[in-house]
C-alpha cells in the first residue's frame, strides 16, 4: 500500500483521483486545497490530514518522511495549470514521485526544467493522459494502424462544452492561469490525436479568442480540422437547449462515438503508473509543444483546410 498526498483537493477532478487511490488500494494520507469545501473526504478517506495553507501542508509531508511507513510515496495535483509546475517540482524535492492533471506545463522549456528536477531527485513525473485509455481510442488507434500506411485521414473534431458567467471570473478565464481556452478545454484533444494519428507536420491557427479557438493540424496519417469553444451559441442547433456539450469527431465520413466510457480511466491510470507503465514527461511533450505553438501563431486567414464553423465566426 502506498502513502499519497493529494494537492487540489477542492476542485473538479479531485474525487476522481481520491477514488482512484482508494481503488488501487492504497491510501491518501494528506490533502491540501487553499478552499476548504472537501466534504467528499469524508465518504472515500475520512482519516486523512487537511490542510488550507501550503506551508503546513510541506511541514506535515516533512515530518511524515521521518517514518518509512507513513513517508509518503505519492503526489497528485490537480489545481490550476499555472501551479503545476512549481507543485510538481515542490512533490519530487519531498522525495515522492508526482501524478499531474494535464497540461503539465504551458512551456517545453518549464517541461526541461521539470526533467532536471527529476535527474536531481532520482523521482518520476507522470502525467494523467487518460484518453489513451478508452476503450474506443484505442480501437481506432488499431484500425489506423492496420490501415495502408499511405492512408491519410481526414478528421473534424468538434468540441464546445458551454461554460456559464462564472468560468470568466475564475482562474480558466485569465490566460495568465489557465494559459487561454485551447490549451485549457483542448490539450487532451491533441494528445489523442497525436496517440491516434503519429508525429505533427503542420500547426495553423485560424481562430484565437477568449471563448473559442480554430486552426488545422497535419500528421502522419491525417488532416485534422479543429474547433473549440466554450460558448453556447456555438453549439448545433439540433442540441441548443437540450444539453450543454456537443463532441463529435468525424472520421473520413464515420463518427468517432466516445461520449460513455469515462467513468474508470483515472483509476486505469492509476493502476498502470502503480504498474511502471505510465506516461511520463516524454509522453506529454507532443501535446505541449501543440499548445504552446497554438498560444504563440500568428492567425492564418482560413482556407480550405478550415473548420466549417470559422466561416460562421467570420460571417
Amino acid at each position: 500500500m502506498k502513502n499519497f498526498a493529494l494537492i487540489g483537493a477542492a476542485g473538479y477532478i479531485a474525487p476522481r483521483h481520491m477514488h482512484a487511490i482508494k481503488d488501487t488500494g492504497n491510501h491518501l494520507a494528506v490533502a491540501y486545497d487553499i478552499n476548504d469545501s472537501v466534504g467528499i473526504i469524508d465518504s472515500i478517506s475520512p482519516e486523512s490530514a487537511f490542510f488550507t495553507e501550503f506551508e503546513r501542508f510541506l511541514d506535515h509531508a516533512h515530518q511524515l518522511k521521518r517514518i518509512p511507513t507513513t513517508a509518503l510515496d505519492y503526489v497528485s495535483i490537480c489545481t490550476p495549470n499555472y501551479l503545476h509546475h512549481s507543485q510538481i517540482a515542490a512533490g519530487l524535492r519531498l522525495g515522492c514521485d508526482v501524478i499531474c492533471e494535464k497540461p503539465l506545463v504551458p512551456t517545453p522549456q518549464l517541461l526541461n526544467e521539470l526533467a532536471l528536477v527529476e535527474k536531481e531527485t532520482g523521482q518520476r513525473v507522470y502525467n494523467i493522459l487518460q484518453l489513451r485509455h478508452h476503450a474506443a481510442i484505442l480501437k481506432l488507434r488499431d484500425k489506423v494502424a492496420a490501415a495502408p500506411k499511405d492512408t491519410k485521414f481526414d478528421v473534424e473534431l468538434t468540441y464546445i462544452t458551454s461554460r456559464g458567467k462564472w468560468y470568466a471570473e475564475s482562474w480558466k478565464g485569465d490566460p495568465r492561469k489557465s494559459f487561454g481556452v485551447a490549451t485549457n478545454i483542448g490539450v487532451h484533444f491533441y494528445d489523442m490525436l497525436h496517440f491516434i494519428f503519429g508525429n505533427l507536420q503542420q500547426n495553423v491557427v485560424h481562430y484565437s479568442g477568449e471563448a473559442k479557438a480554430a486552426g488545422y493540424l497535419e500528421y502522419e496519417r491525417a488532416r485534422v480540422r479543429w474547433f473549440l469553444s466554450i460558448d453556447a451559441n456555438d453549439l448545433p442547433d439540433e442540441v441548443k437547449g437540450k444539453r450543454p456539450t456537443y463532441r463529435n469527431i468525424d472520421i473520413s465520413g464515420e463518427q468517432l462515438e466516445f461520449s460513455e466510457g469515462f467513468t474508470d480511466l483515472h483509476t486505469i491510470s492509476y493502476r498502470e503508473i502503480l504498474a511502471g507503465r505510465g506516461y511520463g514527461l516524454d509522453d506529454a511533450r507532443h501535446c505541449i509543444e501543440t499548445v504552446n505553438i497554438i498560444r504563440t501563431a500568428k492567425i492564418v486567414a482560413p482556407g480550405a483546410d478550415a473548420h466549417p464553423y470559422v466561416k460562421r465566426l467570420l460571417a
